[in-house]
């Protein structure tokens, strides 16, 4: 039988603060659909599936407050039901992926440039720091803005500064309409015509190029996306492979995430030149996103996106032994050392995920 909430929240508290007296490591862990993301996972497992479930829900609000080991699947079905969505579309990695996954993992899917990433829609979290305390930060409203904004750092930090308990999100009505156009153009043009439209009042939610061929999702009021269509061109894209197109891309279940080889999450400016590395390569959010696949060595790949004004992340597959994040300035690495000493003095909770002695 499930314990009750309070008594589950009791348990992880001393158990943290056990782990804490006697340096044990810890792996804060949900539905592990994201173990090959960061450096190698250690620690004791530290699992959150069974504190699952929506705490408060006010549709009219667009506001959900969930507890952490709630499949995104089951939140999304609700939301479904009220018309409504998580509107950067994070990654269902399996069936298994869970809300705090999502948020400590800070991954969004192909609305992501429309809309925002993860962070923009963290309203407020519960947490249970590495000194075994509760702490809560931010609330349910936007307009939230006492104190640091601790509860959007959580996004991204791969559960380092304390097991994720809560979380509360904002939320967005579903669009009305949405159609994907297709066109053939070389991968210099395409970035040149994504930021020529980025600056247009176009209703465009997604993008993705590859081997030749131009992707672009609209999403909207009907009138707004008809009078895209018109305006734009191209082949019209049917419903149902639309659908099984972006979705593949948001979950990665698409041919191109296949494969053995390193694949590179690779950060740029949106009007950045093509990166000209040997590899497979699929660009998206209107061309800030590349994926690499490819065996050409870290330092090189690093190196060029850097020319370029990015930065690259081993994202799956490779040495994962080594650095996987892009290195960071040495100013940078010490905010991240103090945050990390601030949360989790003793460095127990999922020690070196994002780097090194993190």
């Amino acid at each position: 039988m499930e314990k009750p909430v309070n008594d589950q929240i009791r348990s992880w508290t001393e158990r943290i603060r056990a782990a804490a007296a006697s340096g044990t490591a810890l792996c804060i862990r949900g539905g592990g659909s994201k173990d090959f993301y960061g450096r190698q996972p250690v620690g004791e497992i530290l699992a959150t599936t069974g504190y699952s479930g929506i705490v408060s829900y006010e549709p009219s609000e667009l506001v959900v407050t969930v507890r952490a080991g709630t499949r995104l699947t089951d939140l999304e079905a609700e939301l479904a039901g009220r018309n409504q969505m998580l509107a950067f579309e994070p990654p269902r990695f399996g069936a298994d992926s869970t809300v705090g996954g999502c948020v400590a993992a800070g991954l969004a899917g192909p609305r992501r440039a429309a809309v925002g990433g993860v962070r923009d829609f963290v309203l407020g979290a519960r947490i249970i720091d590495g000194r075994g305390e509760v702490q809560r930060f931010g609330g349910e409203v936007m307009k939230n803005v006492a104190g640091y904004d601790v509860s959007r750092v959580l996004a991204g930090s791969l559960g380092t500064l304390g097991l994720i308990v809560e979380v509360s999100l904002k939320v967005l009505p579903r669009p009305v309409a949405e159609a994907t156009l297709r066109f053939e153009m070389d991968e210099a043009a395409a970035l040149h015509q994504l930021n020529a439209w980025g600056g247009q009042p176009l209703p465009i939610s997604a993008s993705a190029w590859r081997g030749g061929v131009l992707d672009l999702r609209l999403s909207g009021a009907a009138s707004a996306v008809d009078a895209a269509i018109a305006r734009l061109g191209g082949e019209s894209v049917p419903a149902p492979v639309a659908d099984a197109l972006w979705t593949g891309l948001r979950d990665q279940r698409d041919d191109f995430f296949r494969g053995d080889d390193a694949l590179w999450r690779l950060s740029m400016p949106s009007d950045a030149l093509a990166v000209q590395l040997a590899g497979a390569q699929l660009v998206e959010w209107g061309g800030a996103q590349r994926w690499l696949r490819s065996t050409v060595p870290a330092g090189q790949i690093r190196a060029r996106v850097a020319e370029l004004g990015g930065h690259a992340v081993m994202f799956r597959h490779g040495d994962r032994s080594g650095e996987v994040f892009h290195p960071l300035p040495a100013p940078l690495m010490a905010l991240q050392r103090n945050l990390k000493k601030a949360f989790d003095p003793a460095g127990i909770l999922n020690p070196g995920r994002l780097y090194a002695g993190l």
